[in-house]
């Protein structure tokens, strides 16, 4: 499709662009539409990661504080690449905030998250919500008229048609990203926040297509279950993708990916929602 026949609220305008900030490895500073979502054309694509680019992300996970917390094992579950077609959708730009899911809950719709019990300073409005299960990730994103993202979608928003590494490109810049890093002490804020940050915090890292937060905040829920590897059967885990604010840059790749029990409450782990067409404002 080209960019004359796109409809004037789907456009990404690219400002201020010079020959080496368009390149693959650099940042990208993007203007994205006013819109809360982006669309992502249908697209066949390599998923997953080749043995060398499991090798280079755990030369990179040595260079840790506490190098020992990674093996030949770390990375094996982004084996092996597959070719699949993902369909168009629609994403949220941002991790779905506080505020956002207290509507939901004022609705009787949701449950609140369990911020009681410590976890009071994570109720900000603007913080990405945490403390949820997959159930009411689930819930919130119905609510809305969506649901949550395959790990194949999350996957192509955050990786793009050229399977770059990370959101804004094949080189990791330590301030495009709210992360941590692998030590005694989790967290690192060389970023700019110890732990989390409000929801968009960090424009220069999102991807071409003006999404934010595909990498670092918050670690986010998808639809699918975990397999220990691609093509394995699944167990009754849920497959979560992007890495948070305590997670090592080698865990906020797009291809990286983790499981966990869905009935998990951390203040780490939160989800933004897709959907097939484009979403109703609020």
């Amino acid at each position: 499709m080209t960019r004359g026949r796109l409809p004037a609220w789907l456009l990404v305008a690219v400002s201020s662009q010079t020959p080496s900030a368009v390149h693959a490895d650099a940042p990208q500073r993007v203007r994205a539409t006013s819109d809360a979502a982006v669309y992502f054309r249908p697209l066949s694509l390599e998923l997953g990661s080749s043995e060398v680019e499991v090798l280079s992300a755990l030369v990179r996970c040595k260079r840790e504080p506490l190098p020992d917390r990674c093996d030949e094992t770390t990375f094996a579950g982004e084996t092996p690449t597959r070719e699949e077609s993902v369909g168009g959708f629609w994403m949220a730009r941002t991790e779905v905030s506080v505020a956002d899911y207290e509507r939901c809950v004022a609705a009787g719709r949701c449950q609140p998250p369990a911020f009681e019990g410590g976890g009071q300073r994570f109720q900000r409005p603007r913080f990405p919500v945490t403390l949820v299960t997959f159930d009411d990730a689930e819930r919130y994103c119905a609510f809305r008229g969506g649901r949550l993202p395959t790990e194949a979608e999350f996957e192509r928003a955050a990786r793009g048609p050229r399977r770059r590494a990370y959101p804004w490109g094949n080189a990791w810049h330590g301030r495009l990203a709210n992360h941590g890093r692998s030590g005694v002490d989790l967290g690192d804020d060389s970023d700019g926040f110890a732990e989390l940050a409000p929801v968009g915090s960090f424009p220069d890292g999102a991807t071409p297509e003006g999404v934010l937060d595909l990498a670092g905040n918050v670690e986010e829920w998808t639809a699918d279950r975990y397999a220990v590897t691609y093509g394995t059967p699944p167990g009754s885990e849920r497959v979560v993708r992007g890495g948070s604010y305590q997670s090592a840059a080698p865990f906020l790749r797009g291809a990286a990916r983790t499981g966990k029990p869905p009935e998990t409450r951390e203040p780490t782990l939160g989800f933004r929602c897709v959907w097939p067409v484009k979403p109703a404002r609020d």
